[in-house]
């Protein structure tokens, strides 16, 4: 049987990382199930560099065992692990209720096309094709950082018709091609791992989502805050043109919605942050065909981190001073991701299964958490940003 691993894991003694596993962990209904998730937990969050099964295994045991062990855990163990993340979403609002949700993208590049969900896509930060895993991700902004939660992993076209590929990769039948726009609304209004009755607003990056209205729709359908950053060229409808669309950055610079000037004034001192407000209804081409009253567009301008500013929809027209501060929270996910990819190994899954995949996801994830959770020093996020502080406040001028 593939639950049956030879041998146990040896995993140094830790009260904290025990703890914590016992929790995140309860669904596993095996005592060794929980054992092995413990020693992949302390590989993650002790082996430097590269995550191969055999440095993980090796920091546990140099014994062969281990190896198999860790493997089957990940590959072939049948655990279900989407109890193992909501439990992770539990503990990481007991230790501060999130602030902000949001959504984010990791392109996993790939030789071949066995391993799951691999395929063909444009990569923006490339500037080419590339052969890939896209990864989606849910995060929690909290006090301790931007904190994952959920993952999805888009399958394109080519991995609905291809019943030999799906087979060999273990692809449940309902699971089918979606875009990335379909997962992201997928996310915002279903998400097992966000509490019901909601009230912390969605911060989502769509500068690089097809159909972005799509989800815009979904959060306004779902009655949920949001500030939702489009690109430059993003069309857009106002309110004082009709039914004429224009560019995210044209709007901005309309004289018949002249905006007025945001500042975000930090209490340290700082050289403040400017935004700008457009003072009319505003929403995205494709979307509903009336501009909803509530929605409003704001720019962050230029910058040497964004050469072209930064542009954000939002239905926080009474709540349009917490915009700067929210703003940072796709810059916390960014870094979140920059750690992930470095430290806790997301792109370095071997196996080639759907179910492999998620557990591992799984793993990194609840490795990062508790990295987090239980470390008091605040880490420098490697993109070189300074979030806002929270306690900005936003002045207006007309």
């Amino acid at each position: 049987m593939l639950e049956m691993y030879e041998g146990h894991p040896t995993i140094p003694e830790s009260a904290a990382v025990a703890a914590f596993v016992n929790e995140v962990f309860a669904s596993l209904p095996r005592v060794d199930q929980r054992r092995w998730a413990q020693a992949y937990l302390h590989g993650l969050l002790t082996v430097p560099g590269r995550k191969t099964l055999r440095g993980l295994a090796q920091a546990v045991t140099p014994r062969t065992a281990s190896a198999h062990g860790l493997q089957q855990f990940i590959n072939g163990s049948p655990w279900d692990w989407a109890p193992v993340r909501q439990a992770l979403a539990r503990v990481i609002t007991e230790h501060g209720r999130p602030r902000a949700w949001s959504i984010a993208t990791i392109t996993i590049r790939k030789r071949g096309h066995h391993s799951v969900g691999v395929h063909r896509r444009f990569d923006p930060r490339a500037g080419r094709v590339v052969n890939c895993q896209l990864a989606i991700g849910l995060f929690a902004v909290t006090p301790h950082g931007s904190l994952p939660v959920d993952w999805r992993l888009l399958l394109d076209g080519t991995w609905s018709t291809d019943t030999v590929r799906r087979g060999r990769a273990r692809v449940p039948d309902t699971e089918t091609a979606r875009t990335l726009a379909e997962h992201v609304r997928e996310l915002v209004t279903g998400a097992p791992a966000v509490p019901d009755g909601n009230q912390a607003p969605w911060v989502l990056d769509l500068t690089e989502t097809p159909d972005a209205a799509l989800v815009v729709d979904a959060l306004t359908e779902h009655g949920q805050d949001f500030l939702c950053e489009v690109g430059p060229a993003q069309r857009m409808h106002l309110a004082a043109l009709g039914r004429r669309p224009v560019s995210a950055a044209t709007a901005m610079t309309h004289r018949r919605g002249q905006p007025a000037l945001a500042s975000a004034v930090p209490p340290d001192g700082r050289r403040p942050g400017r935004f700008l407000l457009h003072t009319g209804p505003a929403c995205l081409a494709g979307g509903p065909h009336r501009v909803p009253l509530s929605h409003r567009l704001v720019m962050q301008p230029a910058s040497p981190f964004h050469r072209d500013g930064r542009y954000w929809l939002t239905n926080m027209a009474t709540r349009i001073h917490e915009v700067p501060a929210l703003a940072e929270s796709v810059t916390a996910t960014d870094c979140a991701i920059a750690d992930l990819i470095d430290d806790f190994g997301v792109q370095d899954f071997e196996g080639r299964s759907y179910p492999g995949w998620h557990h591992h996801m799984t793993m990194a994830a609840a490795a990062y958490v508790f990295s987090r959770l239980h470390h008091t020093a605040p880490r420098t996020c490697r993109h070189g940003h300074h979030p806002t502080p929270r306690g900005a406040l936003l002045e207006l001028t007309s």
